[in-house]
Formats: structure tokens, sequence, C-alpha cells
């Protein structure tokens, strides 16, 4: 008994599987994810030109002036302490004898000011390296303050000989090498050169010092001052050391960032810069105003564990810009290749594979143009010209292959649109996931305007 065969599919069947909506959305769908590679292609290229960015940055900061944070004035007060030990000994005949020891032990006291004012004015400005730019500025910075040694007097002479003519003040900064100027320090009514070195190296590593001769016998509240121009990038932030520590920043800079672990208490953010304050207590810190250096003292306090300050942030840089329209580039040829499949629906006429390969290339490229440009031109103007050079080309190309002038027209009103709405993504970061998700509705709504009509047979 002889097997039955199913009957073969119909030839005709089998010619017209190409020209179906269903296998066309299919092969349309597959080529949209090969479109993938060029995309990935385009990505890379930006992240290898953001990294060369950012080593060029590192390379004018480490020319001009890195991050700077500004840690003190701290006091440091070498002092010699005395104690007498007591022994009892018995001696060969067995009577008792007390022996005293004189112990004399070196140390060192840390204090800290009792009140710290710091006023800063940040002057931006731009240094470039090739092609790439950056963002650095020049603080003027003016420090002053009150430092109260009355707790290292409150022991008996006979106690603790404080070395008065051995004090000094330590203040720390992350880069020396940046200082502009820096006027002399200002000690109650005298002036002090400063000195290179912290003298501080765990406490302190970077900075420079001030040699002292504090008088015993004057009022124990000595009052300071110090000004000093620094350059630096990125950012500048300052060490609240103070039991009362105000700190006043003001710049032209339109685009602060508020960072470190304390935020201002006040701030104005306007066209013309900003101007922030802070108003600081000691409790928001985790060391005391006062103790003896030590060892493991000395690694356990850390200056910097809190500090206030501001970043020049600047909105959308170039680079970010760049990569955050790569990756809208799936979306927006997702949303080209179904405005094409409208167009082959609503003119009953077929496009070839290839076609759309060569137009989703072309949307590829749009991101290398932009990223060429954008170095030499700024990110605005290198968008309007990638764009209208896509736009253009792709309309002509399509414009060839409808035929159909008002179609055409329409297609190029399209793709400006697209451009368009991706530009504003870009600029509205809040509000891109917003804006995206709107994009896919109205893609799925057109979609389902054009293929309203659609029978099982087609």
């Amino acid at each position: 008994m002889s097997e039955q065969l199913p009957p073969p599919i119909p030839t005709y069947r089998l010619r017209s599987l190409p020209q179906s909506i269903g296998f066309r959305t299919f092969v349309i769908l597959l080529l949209g994810l090969l479109m993938l590679i060029p995309l990935y292609i385009a990505e890379r290229v930006v992240q290898e030109r953001s990294s060369n960015y950012q080593t060029a940055i590192q390379t004018i900061a480490h020319t001009w002036g890195k991050k700077q944070t500004l840690t003190g004035p701290v006091l440091v007060v070498p002092y010699v302490e005395h104690f007498t030990t007591v022994d009892t000994t018995v001696d060969e005949n067995g009577e008792n004898s007390v022996v005293s020891n004189d112990v004399f032990n070196d140390r060192t006291a840390i204090l800290l000011p009792e009140n710290l004012e710091i006023r800063s004015d940040l002057k931006e400005e731009h240094r470039q390296r090739g092609v790439h730019d950056a963002l650095v500025y020049t603080a003027n910075i003016s420090i002053t303050g009150k430092f109260n040694h009355e707790q290292l007097t409150q022991a008996a002479e006979s106690e603790r000989r404080i070395l008065w003519s051995k004090a000094y003040i330590a203040i720390g900064l992350d880069d020396t090498r940046a200082i502009d100027n820096a006027s002399s320090f200002f000690w109650n009514d005298g002036r002090i050169d400063l000195a290179p070195g912290t003298r501080l190296n765990k406490l302190l590593p970077t900075g420079f010092h001030v040699p002292l001769s504090v008088n015993a016998d004057s009022n124990p509240s000595n009052e300071f001052k110090l000004t000093l121009s620094v350059r630096g990038s990125e950012g500048l932030f300052f060490a609240p050391l103070g039991e009362n520590t105000k700190i006043l920043m003001t710049s032209a800079w339109t685009h602060p960032s508020f960072q470190g672990e304390l935020l201002p208490d006040k701030y104005d953010v306007g066209e013309e810069g900003f101007h922030a304050e802070w108003e600081i207590p000691h409790l928001v810190r985790s060391y005391p105003q006062y103790w003896v250096l030590e060892d493991k003292l000395e690694e356990a306090y850390n200056l910097r564990s809190v500090s206030a300050g501001v970043s020049l942030y600047e909105p959308a840089a170039l680079y970010v810009q760049i990569a955050r329209a790569v990756k809208y580039g799936a979306l927006f040829i997702a949303l080209t290749f179904v405005v094409f499949l409208a167009f082959e629906m609503s003119l009953k006429r077929r496009l070839h594979v290839l076609q759309y390969s060569i137009v989703g290339i072309a949307l590829s490229l749009f991101y290398l143009i932009l990223l060429a440009l954008a170095e030499h031109i700024g990110f605005r103007y290198a968008y309007i010209a990638a764009a209208a050079t896509t736009v253009i080309g792709i309309t002509a190309y399509m414009g060839i292959i409808l035929r159909n002038a008002r179609r055409t027209g329409l297609l190029f009103l399209l793709l400006a649109t697209l451009y368009g709405l991706l530009y504003l993504l870009l600029q509205m970061e809040d509000y891109a996931l917003v804006v995206g998700v709107g994009l896919l509705l109205l893609a799925t709504v057109i979609m389902m305007f054009v293929t309203r009509h659609l029978k099982q047979t087609d």
C-alpha cells in the first residue's frame, strides 16, 4: 500500500510570497536588525572619540590645574608632655625605697578654627587642545577666621611645655602647582610668608604651611586672613573645618552642579551666574575640634570626609549628546522603514530590499557626519548640516524611485520632522522618555491607519 503524499503547493503561491505584506514586513524587520551593525560601528567611533576627548581634558587639567579641594587651615602646636613615674623597690636589707622618674614626651596638638569664613569667586574660561575644548577656572579665594588655643594652656606649665616658637599653620590643597598667586598670611597684625609643604604627610598630603610665633601671654584668640588665586578644572570644594563655617561662592557660570556631602543653604542661579552660601556647624563632621596627633588618629581622621562645593557642569556635553543620539538610531531607522512600508502599501509599489538597505546605511552615516562636524563647528550647527544632508539625500533618492512629487514632498516633511524631534529629545533630558514613547505610539497609530483595510489573503 503506497503512502499518500500531501498535495504540492501551487507555484503561483510561491511566486506571490515575496510580494505578500506579511513576508515583506518580516524581511524589513530582519533588515532593520541588520542595520544595528552600522549603528554599533558608529557608537564605537563615538566612544573612541570620547575617550580621546577625556585624554585631552586630563592633559589640560594636568598642566592647568586639577579638581581642587582646599582643606584648612589647621593650627599645629608641638609641646612637651611632662609626668613623673613613681616606682617602689626593695633593697638587699628588705627596706622599701621610692624612686621617682621624670618622663618627657614630645607631642603635637591639632587645633581647628573656632570660626571660619571662605569666599571664592570663580572665573571660567575654555582651553583647547587640538579640536577638543575644556572648561577650566581661576578661583580667587579669601579665607578669614579665628583660632582659640585656650584648650592648650589649661594644663599647668609643669605638666605641659608648649613650644610656641615651633607652631605653624597647615593648609591642604590638592594641586599646589596651580597656585597663581598667594598673599602673605596675616596672623593678628603680623604678616608671615608662606612655605611649601604641610609637614603633615598623612593628614594633609599636599598643600603649604605658615610658620608662626604665637605669644602665649597674649589673648588666646587669634585672627587670621589669607587670600590666594588658584587654577583648576571640573570643580572646587572646601572642607568645613571651623566650629562654625561659612562658605560663599560666586561665578558668572550659569550651569553649576552643587556637589559634595553638603548642599548650599541658599543659592541663586540666573543668566548672570550663580551665588551660593553654606553655613555649616561642626556637628556634621566625624572628627573633633582638637586632638593630639598620633599615627592611628592621623589615619582615622579624614578631614575631607565632608566637603561642600561646586562642579562647573556643561549641559549636554558634545559626546554625551552624540552618544544619546546614536542610542535613538534604532528607533529612527524603524520609524523611517515604517514610513516607507506605509508608502508601499498606499502606492501599491514595492521597494527593493537593497533600497531599504541603502536608506538604512544613510541613516547610520548621519551620526558619523554629526560627530565629524561637531568637533569643529559645535553640536547645533553640525546637527543642522548632518540632518539636512541626510534628509535631502534620502528624499532625492526616493524621489527618483517613487516618481511622485507629492509623496516625495511628504517624505521630506516626515524625515525633517523626525530629525527635529530627535533634536528636541537630545535637549530635553528630563522628558526624553516621554517624547520617545510618544514617537513609538505615533508610529503604531500610523501603521494601524495604513493597515486598516488589509485582508487575510494579503
